[in-house]
């Protein structure tokens, strides 16, 4: 069933995305008067075709295969053109009007992250407050003084409020400078700047955790874990577990965490577990024997249950909250932010050029769809700050001035407005056969990521 939500939610994205970066070349074009005769979704087969019977008989196509798009336009090197329409050609037209057309795909995809991050902080986005977990020691961030429980309020003089932020932030402005002022928060209530230098460290080395690599975490509450479901026919439900028993402890070891449960059941395969449980107030003894079963090559233990963390309400109301804003401030949000991780994007890609960045950190279809099908299934504004997410980095990557991407032709149009002719018909050639050798690669490194991600 993930693999199957993972497939939809790939393909709806794919297709979303397509559709607003070519109806970006497709409105522009009409409203420069250009003829445009085909708007398609996808390519191969047609699986749904409509042609208008006005506004220039436009055919649109939506086609089998979701990877991609196009706009057709009234071209005289594609074709013969009526000469009473040789005049909305495209190939006719300054070169003003053929750059902001091109130009147009990306810009829609920009528009379209502002809007959807913008929405996201309308309908408001659930998060979680910054707040320091444990610190390892020797690592930057215990050298910085931090604590655990230190509230994070602002890296180098922006203000963060929640753990999505402070990650991001700390990206952006290691990316323009490794030493970091950090201000905090302590569970003193008092507010101090910690100053985290990161200079020895090289947070994009690898596809490991970035945060992770200042030596700190983010703080996790205390909790007892609680069954969410068990499983039909299970080693649990023939045991006599139920949906809302809350685990105490487990061989007289206190339960303090899902992970601690969860390790200790994989551990235990096919030998006898007695776990503490409160039932509706009554504390109950129940004997399970772990179910042994093979796992990438390993023996471990399974119960048949799914368990969620149970807070107590002082540390939920702290932790967790919604994050609203007004429409003026949503939409500054979302300029912002997309402005904030284009840049981002376009300096990772600079550290991947010079060798800082570890070409790992490069994902393919499937770890999209996988995170498609993730964030689909967490809620709605979720989905939809993984598409701005998604779209702004489209459009970032179609402004690189390789050839086959929109990019590509920009930088032909930048020459031609210089030397006052068009690029010669060889010289496009051989940057169209550069362009394919250089977007094949990047899709197989990023196919080839994706192959160890999973095998990994």
């Amino acid at each position: 069933m993930n693999i199957l939500i993972s497939i939809i939610s790939f393909v709806v994205t794919i297709g979303i995305l397509v559709a607003v970066h070519e109806f970006g070349h497709f409105w522009v074009a009409r409203k420069l008067n250009i003829k445009v005769l085909r708007f398609a979704i996808g390519f191969g087969k047609p699986l749904w075709t409509y042609k208008s019977k006005k506004d220039d008989e436009v055919e649109y196509v939506l086609a089998a295969i979701p990877f991609g798009g196009y706009v057709k336009m009234l071209d005289e090197r594609e074709g013969k053109v009526p000469k009473e329409e040789a005049h909305r050609a495209f190939n006719r037209q300054p070169v003003w009007k053929r750059f902001l057309v091109v130009l147009a795909g990306p810009v829609f995809n920009f528009i379209f992250a502002i809007a959807a991050f913008s929405a996201t902080y309308m309908i408001g986005v659930n998060s979680v407050r910054p707040y320091v977990g444990s610190v390892i020691e020797g690592t930057p961030a215990a050298q910085a003084g931090f604590q655990e429980k230190d509230k994070i309020l602002a890296i180098n003089d922006v203000d963060v409020a929640t753990m999505s932020e402070v990650r991001l932030s700390l990206l952006h402005e290691y990316l323009s400078d490794p030493k970091l002022n950090i201000k905090v928060q302590t569970k003193d209530n008092e507010e101090l700047i910690r100053q985290l230098n990161l200079s020895t460290i090289k947070l994009l080395a690898d596809d490991k955790d970035y945060f992770a690599k200042t030596g700190m975490s983010f703080w996790r509450p205390p909790h007892v874990p609680i069954i969410l479901n068990v499983l039909p026919d299970s080693v649990a439900e023939r045991a006599g577990l139920k949906k809302d028993d809350i685990i105490l402890s487990y061989d007289d070891q206190a339960a303090k965490s899902t992970e601690a449960v969860t390790k200790y059941i994989q551990a235990h395969a096919g030998k006898q577990v007695r776990l503490k449980i409160e039932r509706e107030g009554e504390l109950q003894t129940i004997s399970v024997i772990p179910k042994a079963i093979e796992r990438d090559g390993k023996t471990i233990g399974l119960m048949g249950v799914h368990l969620a963390k149970k807070l107590n309400d002082e540390d939920r109301e702290d932790l967790f909250f919604v994050h609203h804003a007004s429409l003026g401030e949503a939409l500054s949000r979302g300029v912002v932010e997309t402005w904030r991780m284009s840049i981002m994007t376009l300096k990772v890609m600079g550290k991947l050029v010079v060798g800082e960045a570890s070409l790992k950190n490069i994902s393919g279809p499937v770890t999209i769809a996988n995170y498609a099908g993730i964030s689909a299934s967490i809620g709605f504004t979720v989905y939809l700050g993984f598409l701005a997410i998604i779209s702004l980095s489209l459009g970032v990557l179609n402004l690189l001035p390789i050839p086959m991407l929109d990019g590509g032709h920009l930088f032909y149009y930048i020459i031609e407005m210089v030397k006052g002719s068009p690029v010669s018909e060889k010289f496009e050639a051989m940057g169209a056969q550069l362009g394919m050798v250089i977007v094949g690669l990047l899709m197989v490194l990023a196919v080839y990521n994706d192959i160890m991600r999973l095998v990994g």
